[in-house]
């Protein structure tokens, strides 16, 4: 792995992990739904026009296709949809560290039901990474942490799970990477449209805050991280660019206390630290496999 895969694995991470905070922002002054629905309308519209701009082509192979509707609908409306409704009622850092076990969930069906081999430090690894986020989610629940919150995180990312394990060759073919970034989005866009119009009101808190977490969240981790990551997969392939995704409990925790002041107790910092360590110890088994 080279400097530059590794500069990339690494703004990805921080990217990604940032989205948690703006997120939050985001819903304690906005619908949910409908912002995220504006977002990816306003993110996928800009992919698109960049893309042709810079002569990709949307003229996409049937699994490309195939991509862009799945992740469209499982990690743009299920897995984001999920975690912005979720983040009215619980605070960012814990909804980024939830997420961040969607690499153990995918190592764990590989394991079970595709029969994957896994070494014992991959085996190991999930059981600690498991046991990391049992450890803190016994001790918010027992703080009186929603847990309806909790559960929308769950399922989001689990969505997001199948997406992961359903879709393949996503970046090969006609299409260019963010031609395929921007038509994501607008699947997204499209499958919460009628939830929004339907269940919720409009009514906006305005704020400078707000404004600048919004369009944040459209170029940063909407366009920018999406089209880092298919990138950083095309130089390293999936299984070493996952290997990044250990570092997304650390920057999640610690971008939503520096920015919202999100307390951080104990049982909080030794599980980030056994997720951050056993999701590193299953995808260098993994990488080794």
């Amino acid at each position: 792995m080279d400097f530059r895969a590794i500069a990339m694995g690494l703004i990805f991470a921080l990217i990604w992990s940032s989205a948690f905070t703006s997120a939050r922002i985001i819903v304690e002054a906005a619908p949910p739904v409908t912002s995220l629905a504006i977002r990816f309308a306003i993110s996928g519209v800009v992919g698109v026009l960049l893309a042709r701009m810079f002569g990709e082509s949307w003229q996409l192979s049937r699994a490309q296709w195939r991509s862009v509707i799945v992740f469209g609908i499982c990690q743009n409306a299920l897995y984001l949809g999920l975690n912005f409704i979720a983040m009215q009622w619980i605070e960012a850092s814990l909804a980024a560290i939830i997420a961040s076990s969607m690499p153990l969930m995918v190592a764990a069906a590989n394991w079970t039901i595709f029969k994957e081999r896994l070494s014992t430090l991959g085996v190991v690894g999930l059981i600690a990474g498991f046991g990391g986020v049992a450890l803190i989610m016994a001790q918010r629940l027992s703080g009186g942490v929603d847990p309806l919150g909790v559960s929308l995180c769950l399922l989001g990312a689990a969505a997001l799970t199948v997406a992961t394990l359903t879709v393949r060759g996503a970046s090969g073919g006609k299409g260019g990477v963010l031609m395929i970034v921007g038509l994501q989005m607008l699947v997204g866009a499209v499958a919460l449209a009628p939830f929004a119009l339907a269940f919720e009101p409009w009514h906006v808190a305005w704020s400078w805050p707000l404004i600048f977490a919004f369009f944040y969240t459209v170029f940063a981790p909407g366009l920018l991280a999406t089209w880092i990551w298919f990138k950083l997969v095309q130089r390293i392939g999936a299984t070493r660019g996952a290997t990044f995704h250990f570092l997304n409990p650390f920057f999640g925790v610690a971008i939503a206390a520096v920015i919202l002041a999100e307390a951080l107790g104990w049982a909080d910092v030794l599980g980030v630290t056994i997720i951050a360590g056993g999701i590193l110890a299953v995808q260098l088994a993994r990488v080794r496999a």
